[in-house]
């Protein structure tokens, strides 16, 4: 059973007329404050993190060896050291020694991608707790407990595929837990863990699932602190002021998945969103076709004007408030279409690194105004865009150096523009605080600031 005495002094669980409950705060949350922190019940890296980062505490390698150390048992978990192996192996040697067979056998490898990182979550949380029913006495786990109070999710309905395969576990005390009962509670209840806005691993946090429900304009937001030999820490952080009595919600999905968005809520989660910003794009229309690249340019310059009324590159300024979807000019809404950003956010990407450094420019400036319609303010995406075009007008400005002394004023203006996008993307992060592992977009920013700097009393 779930205990109110869990609950973070600054919250209080109250009646929400259509989902089970509602966090509201107790007192004013200014931005930035720590709402709550929690450590995961179970996590799982991602494949292709596999090697780099310790399986337990999910840090890199080490600096000072460049490599983790291996298990001797199954050759497929790294860690940090001795201290992490240490800590990892009252789970772990639950299905250490059947985890390779596992993984080769026919019903692992006919599974999905997706399938493959569930059932291997599922073995995880199988292995949790099984470690946690022989530490502990039954009914004394708030963990668990709070865990198994989470509504099944649409995958527990009757016509759902049953839960994927798991490890066989080496242990004489089997789970209470049936994998079909935790495989319902964590298929619509694990979190991407994230360093930098990069997805690394998949956690189980449940008592952040318990109390927070969903919104895509949200006040909230999830970050993780990652430190070695330590568990992956999960804090929700308030990202505007939030007043005595205001409900507290975090985004489930990315809102900038504008098209498949309310998909993902009816299937994954079992609800239809009605925030204001789905709300907003139910009653618009932007059915129409896909726009073509050159149809595309036009609404990119559009949006911008209609975004940054009176900024310059230069000097952009933020609107002072949420932007409400229902102000935008109808002619240019069908800009906001999911392939749009990605097309936008590929060409930013390629441009950002090899130049055309003017043309990453006036991309990511329709990226940013897309963004700035699309996500709160102070919301991570922003502040992560922003840095990276503070970077982009730098990668231009050292590019053109030593060409002569006709460039000076356009090395002017762009460094211009470096000063104008870290002063906007630092706040954000200030916000937001440390997140993932060391340095980040805080320490990126005050590399940028020092060149800034030093390039100001050559």
């Amino acid at each position: 059973m779930f205990s109110p005495s869990v609950v973070p002094e600054n919250l209080s669980l109250q009646h929400h007329p259509t989902a089970r409950d509602k966090a509201v705060s107790t007192c004013c949350l200014s931005a930035g404050t720590v709402i709550l922190s929690v450590r995961s019940l179970t996590s799982l890296l991602l494949p292709n993190e596999k090697g780099r980062r310790c399986d337990f505490c999910h840090s890199l390698a080490p600096q000072d060896r460049g490599h983790l150390q291996r298990c001797t048992g199954c050759a497929s978990y790294w860690y940090c050291d001795s201290k992490c192996q240490t800590s990892h192996w009252r789970t772990h040697k639950k299905y250490c020694k059947n985890f390779n067979a596992f993984c080769a056998s026919l019903q692992f490898n006919q599974l999905e991608s997706h399938q493959r990182l569930d059932a291997l979550l599922l073995t995880h949380l199988l292995a949790e707790c099984s470690a946690r029913g022989t530490e502990t006495k039954k009914g004394d786990d708030p963990g668990l407990s709070i865990f198994m109070s989470l509504l099944p999710g649409p995958v527990a309905s009757q016509d759902a595929p049953p839960p994927p395969p798991s490890c066989p576990l080496l242990t004489s005390h089997r789970p209470v837990q049936t994998a079909s009962e935790l495989f319902s509670r964590f298929g619509n209840n694990n979190f991407s863990i994230h360093s930098h806005m990069t997805t690394l691993a998949h956690g189980v946090f449940p008592l952040a699932s318990r109390l927070f429900n969903h919104s895509c304009v949200p006040n909230a937001i999830a970050k993780y602190r990652i430190a070695p030999a330590k568990e992956v820490v999960m804090e929700i952080v308030a990202i505007r002021v939030i007043a005595p009595g205001e409900e507290i919600c975090i985004p489930y999905v990315d809102p900038a998945l504008v098209e498949t968005r309310q998909h993902m809520f009816r299937f994954t989660y079992g609800f239809m969103c009605t925030c204001p910003s789905c709300t907003a794009f139910k009653l618009l229309d932007i059915s129409q076709p896909v726009p073509e690249k050159s149809a595309l340019e036009s609404l990119s310059s559009r949006l911008c004007e209609f975004v940054f009324p009176d900024s310059h590159p230069d000097a952009i300024r933020l609107p002072s408030s949420q932007v409400h979807l229902e102000t935008v000019p109808a002619e240019i809404l069908r800009i906001f279409r999911e392939s749009c950003l990605t097309s936008l956010c590929e060409s930013f990407s390629a441009f950002s690194h090899d130049g055309p450094f003017e043309s990453a420019l006036k991309i990511g400036l329709t990226i940013l105004a897309f963004y700035v319609v699309i996500y709160p303010p102070n919301y991570p995406q922003i502040g992560m865009h922003l840095l990276e075009m503070a970077k982009t007008a730098w990668n231009a400005f050292i590019t053109m150096e030593g060409a002569g002394p006709l460039t000076r004023p356009a090395g002017l203006k762009l460094l211009a523009q470096v000063r104008a996008y870290l002063e906007l993307s630092n706040p954000v992060w200030t916000v937001i605080g440390p997140e993932g592992d060391e340095g980040g977009p805080l320490a990126e920013i005050q590399v940028l600031e020092r060149l800034l700097s030093e390039e100001g009393t050559q």
